[in-house]
Protein backbone atom coordinates (compact mmCIF):
# COMPACT_ATOMS: atom_id res chain seq x y z
CA UNK A 1 0.00 0.00 0.00
CA UNK A 2 2.58 2.17 0.89
CA UNK A 3 4.70 1.53 -2.08
CA UNK A 4 1.90 2.00 -4.17
CA UNK A 5 1.62 5.67 -2.60
CA UNK A 6 4.67 6.22 -3.31
CA UNK A 7 4.92 5.62 -6.37
CA UNK A 8 1.73 7.92 -7.35
CA UNK A 9 3.20 10.37 -5.72
CA UNK A 10 6.10 10.66 -7.39
CA UNK A 11 4.53 10.31 -10.62
CA UNK A 12 2.93 13.25 -9.95
CA UNK A 13 5.96 15.12 -9.48
CA UNK A 14 7.48 14.10 -12.22
CA UNK A 15 4.54 15.59 -14.45
CA UNK A 16 5.03 18.73 -12.57
CA UNK A 17 8.67 19.09 -13.83
CA UNK A 18 7.36 18.10 -17.22
CA UNK A 19 4.47 20.57 -17.09
CA UNK A 20 5.45 23.59 -15.52
CA UNK A 21 3.04 25.43 -13.98
CA UNK A 22 1.72 28.72 -14.87
CA UNK A 23 3.45 30.42 -12.18
CA UNK A 24 6.67 29.11 -12.95
CA UNK A 25 5.86 30.13 -16.64
CA UNK A 26 5.62 33.33 -15.82
CA UNK A 27 8.57 33.20 -13.76
CA UNK A 28 10.62 32.50 -16.64
CA UNK A 29 8.68 35.39 -18.90
CA UNK A 30 9.83 37.82 -16.10
CA UNK A 31 13.50 36.42 -16.19
CA UNK A 32 13.90 37.47 -20.46
CA UNK A 33 11.98 40.74 -19.71
CA UNK A 34 15.17 42.68 -20.39
CA UNK A 35 15.59 40.78 -24.06
CA UNK A 36 12.02 40.80 -25.21
CA UNK A 37 10.81 44.57 -24.52
CA UNK A 38 10.81 46.91 -27.18
CA UNK A 39 12.96 49.23 -25.61
CA UNK A 40 15.50 46.85 -24.53
CA UNK A 41 16.65 44.15 -26.83
CA UNK A 42 20.47 43.38 -27.69
CA UNK A 43 19.19 44.99 -31.23
CA UNK A 44 18.84 48.57 -29.82
CA UNK A 45 22.03 50.62 -30.58
CA UNK A 46 23.84 51.69 -27.92
CA UNK A 47 27.03 53.70 -27.30
CA UNK A 48 28.69 56.10 -24.67
CA UNK A 49 28.62 59.57 -25.42
CA UNK A 50 31.64 61.50 -26.53
CA UNK A 51 31.91 63.49 -23.45
CA UNK A 52 31.71 59.39 -21.24
CA UNK A 53 34.01 58.18 -23.52
CA UNK A 54 36.68 60.26 -22.67
CA UNK A 55 35.63 59.13 -18.95
CA UNK A 56 35.68 55.64 -20.36
CA UNK A 57 39.20 55.74 -20.79
CA UNK A 58 40.00 56.85 -17.58
CA UNK A 59 38.38 54.42 -15.99
CA UNK A 60 40.45 51.88 -17.99
CA UNK A 61 43.55 53.13 -17.23
CA UNK A 62 42.99 52.89 -13.78
CA UNK A 63 43.86 48.43 -14.09
CA UNK A 64 46.55 47.26 -16.24
CA UNK A 65 45.80 46.15 -19.57
CA UNK A 66 45.32 42.76 -19.55
CA UNK A 67 43.34 43.15 -16.32
CA UNK A 68 40.60 45.43 -18.33
CA UNK A 69 37.94 43.13 -16.90
CA UNK A 70 38.35 44.51 -13.35
CA UNK A 71 36.70 48.03 -14.66
CA UNK A 72 33.39 46.25 -15.38
CA UNK A 73 31.52 47.57 -12.37
CA UNK A 74 32.47 51.53 -12.69
CA UNK A 75 31.47 50.99 -16.48
CA UNK A 76 28.13 49.78 -15.60
CA UNK A 77 27.60 52.43 -13.17
CA UNK A 78 28.22 54.97 -16.15
CA UNK A 79 26.40 53.53 -18.66
CA UNK A 80 23.58 53.43 -16.04
CA UNK A 81 23.98 56.91 -15.24
CA UNK A 82 23.70 57.75 -19.49
CA UNK A 83 21.35 55.68 -19.63
CA UNK A 84 18.69 57.31 -17.17
CA UNK A 85 19.02 55.33 -14.34
CA UNK A 86 19.11 51.66 -15.86
CA UNK A 87 20.99 49.66 -17.48
CA UNK A 88 19.40 47.84 -21.18
CA UNK A 89 21.02 44.99 -22.03
CA UNK A 90 22.53 46.84 -25.23
CA UNK A 91 24.32 49.20 -22.79
CA UNK A 92 25.48 45.63 -21.11
CA UNK A 93 27.07 44.58 -24.70
CA UNK A 94 28.41 47.48 -25.28
CA UNK A 95 30.59 47.76 -22.03
CA UNK A 96 31.51 43.70 -22.90
CA UNK A 97 32.72 45.11 -26.20
CA UNK A 98 34.68 48.10 -23.98
CA UNK A 99 36.42 45.26 -21.81
CA UNK A 100 36.48 42.44 -24.24
CA UNK A 101 34.82 39.89 -22.50
CA UNK A 102 31.80 37.82 -23.73
CA UNK A 103 28.67 39.85 -22.39
CA UNK A 104 27.32 36.90 -20.55
CA UNK A 105 30.72 38.09 -17.93
CA UNK A 106 28.87 41.67 -18.07
CA UNK A 107 25.27 40.53 -17.51
CA UNK A 108 26.62 38.41 -14.11
CA UNK A 109 27.67 41.45 -12.39
CA UNK A 110 24.80 43.61 -13.49
CA UNK A 111 22.51 40.84 -12.61
CA UNK A 112 23.94 40.26 -9.22
CA UNK A 113 24.24 43.53 -7.29
CA UNK A 114 21.10 46.06 -6.59
CA UNK A 115 22.61 49.05 -7.29
CA UNK A 116 22.19 47.62 -10.97
CA UNK A 117 18.78 48.85 -12.09
CA UNK A 118 17.31 46.66 -15.85
CA UNK A 119 14.51 48.21 -16.00
CA UNK A 120 13.13 51.57 -15.62
CA UNK A 121 13.33 53.97 -12.63
CA UNK A 122 12.40 57.37 -12.06
CA UNK A 123 14.79 60.82 -12.67
CA UNK A 124 14.91 60.72 -8.68
CA UNK A 125 15.43 56.35 -8.09
CA UNK A 126 14.19 56.66 -4.15
CA UNK A 127 16.09 53.80 -1.85
CA UNK A 128 15.09 52.75 1.63
CA UNK A 129 17.40 51.30 3.32
CA UNK A 130 15.83 47.59 4.70
CA UNK A 131 18.28 46.65 7.26
CA UNK A 132 17.61 45.00 11.13
CA UNK A 133 18.41 49.30 12.54
CA UNK A 134 16.46 50.84 9.96
CA UNK A 135 13.48 49.05 10.11
CA UNK A 136 13.37 49.16 14.40
CA UNK A 137 13.74 52.67 13.72
CA UNK A 138 10.70 52.75 11.18
CA UNK A 139 12.11 51.86 7.81
CA UNK A 140 8.41 50.28 6.90
CA UNK A 141 6.44 53.46 7.95
CA UNK A 142 8.70 55.16 5.61
CA UNK A 143 8.48 53.40 2.55
CA UNK A 144 4.33 53.22 3.04
CA UNK A 145 4.91 57.13 3.59
CA UNK A 146 6.15 57.46 0.26
CA UNK A 147 4.55 54.98 -1.82
CA UNK A 148 0.99 56.26 -0.76
CA UNK A 149 2.57 59.56 -1.36
CA UNK A 150 3.73 58.95 -4.92
CA UNK A 151 0.94 56.29 -5.72
CA UNK A 152 2.93 53.31 -6.75
CA UNK A 153 4.00 50.17 -5.87
CA UNK A 154 7.98 49.18 -5.02
CA UNK A 155 9.91 49.48 -8.11
CA UNK A 156 7.56 51.35 -10.14
CA UNK A 157 7.64 54.76 -11.69
CA UNK A 158 5.41 57.40 -11.59
CA UNK A 159 3.30 58.90 -14.36
CA UNK A 160 5.27 62.27 -14.71
CA UNK A 161 8.71 60.02 -14.66
CA UNK A 162 9.55 61.73 -11.88
CA UNK A 163 9.71 58.98 -9.02
CA UNK A 164 10.39 55.21 -8.46
CA UNK A 165 10.84 53.54 -4.79
CA UNK A 166 12.90 50.68 -3.99
CA UNK A 167 14.38 49.00 -0.97
CA UNK A 168 18.54 48.52 -0.49
CA UNK A 169 20.03 46.54 1.87
CA UNK A 170 22.46 48.19 4.68
CA UNK A 171 24.10 51.61 3.51
CA UNK A 172 26.17 51.88 6.31
CA UNK A 173 25.29 54.72 8.32
CA UNK A 174 23.01 52.75 11.18
CA UNK A 175 24.23 55.57 13.55
CA UNK A 176 21.01 57.62 11.70
CA UNK A 177 19.03 55.01 11.14
CA UNK A 178 16.46 55.30 9.45
CA UNK A 179 17.48 56.20 6.25
CA UNK A 180 17.22 56.75 2.61
CA UNK A 181 18.90 57.49 -0.57
CA UNK A 182 17.95 59.38 -3.58
CA UNK A 183 19.95 58.45 -6.64
CA UNK A 184 19.23 61.88 -9.03
CA UNK A 185 19.59 60.64 -12.71
CA UNK A 186 17.63 64.08 -13.60
CA UNK A 187 20.69 65.54 -15.28
CA UNK A 188 22.53 62.28 -16.77
CA UNK A 189 25.86 61.22 -15.89
CA UNK A 190 26.74 64.64 -16.30
CA UNK A 191 25.00 65.75 -12.76
CA UNK A 192 24.55 62.52 -11.72
CA UNK A 193 24.17 62.86 -7.43
CA UNK A 194 23.80 60.10 -4.89
CA UNK A 195 23.11 61.44 -1.71
CA UNK A 196 22.11 60.06 1.86
CA UNK A 197 19.66 61.03 3.74
CA UNK A 198 19.43 60.45 7.38
CA UNK A 199 17.22 60.58 10.14
CA UNK A 200 14.19 60.55 8.47
CA UNK A 201 10.65 60.77 9.14
CA UNK A 202 7.60 59.59 7.47
CA UNK A 203 6.53 62.99 7.50
CA UNK A 204 10.06 64.73 6.02
CA UNK A 205 10.42 62.06 3.43
CA UNK A 206 7.15 63.16 2.37
CA UNK A 207 8.58 66.98 2.24
CA UNK A 208 11.95 65.97 0.61
CA UNK A 209 9.91 64.10 -2.37
CA UNK A 210 8.35 67.79 -2.93
CA UNK A 211 11.47 69.40 -2.88
CA UNK A 212 13.08 67.28 -5.35
CA UNK A 213 9.78 67.63 -7.48
CA UNK A 214 10.12 71.66 -7.21
CA UNK A 215 13.97 71.00 -8.51
CA UNK A 216 15.08 72.21 -5.43
CA UNK A 217 18.87 70.92 -4.15
CA UNK A 218 18.61 69.42 -0.63
CA UNK A 219 21.80 69.55 1.30
CA UNK A 220 22.51 65.32 1.95
CA UNK A 221 22.86 63.97 5.81
CA UNK A 222 20.99 64.18 8.83
CA UNK A 223 17.43 65.56 8.67
CA UNK A 224 17.54 65.85 12.85
CA UNK A 225 18.29 69.84 13.03
CA UNK A 226 19.44 68.53 16.90
CA UNK A 227 22.39 66.18 15.72
CA UNK A 228 25.45 66.99 13.86
CA UNK A 229 26.51 64.52 11.15
CA UNK A 230 26.86 61.29 13.45
CA UNK A 231 27.30 62.83 16.75
CA UNK A 232 24.52 62.35 19.48
CA UNK A 233 21.39 64.59 19.43
CA UNK A 234 21.88 67.82 21.45
CA UNK A 235 25.54 67.61 20.79
CA UNK A 236 28.36 65.94 23.61
CA UNK A 237 27.79 65.31 26.73
CA UNK A 238 31.16 62.96 27.67
CA UNK A 239 34.67 63.65 26.06
CA UNK A 240 34.47 67.36 26.20
CA UNK A 241 37.86 68.19 26.97
CA UNK A 242 41.27 66.59 26.24
CA UNK A 243 42.27 63.18 28.06
CA UNK A 244 44.42 63.45 30.92
CA UNK A 245 47.39 61.25 30.04
CA UNK A 246 49.01 58.52 32.44
CA UNK A 247 51.13 59.49 34.90
CA UNK A 248 54.10 57.54 33.36
CA UNK A 249 54.79 55.51 29.54
CA UNK A 250 55.28 52.39 30.99
CA UNK A 251 51.95 52.05 32.97
CA UNK A 252 53.16 48.68 34.67
CA UNK A 253 55.68 50.68 35.49
CA UNK A 254 53.72 53.34 37.31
Amino acid sequence: MLARLASKRLLEIRQVFRQPSQAFRSFSTALNYHIDSPDNNPDLPWEFSEANKQKVKEIISHYPSNYKQSAVIPLLDLAQQQHGGWLPVSAMNAVAKVIEVAPIRVYEVATFYSMFNRTKVGKYHLLVCGTTPCMIRGSREIEDALLKHLGVKRNEVTKDGLFSVGEMECMGCCVNAPMITVADYSNGSEGYTYNYYEDVTPERVVEIVEILKRGEKLPPGTQNPKRIMGGPEGGNTTLLSEPTPPPCRDLDAC
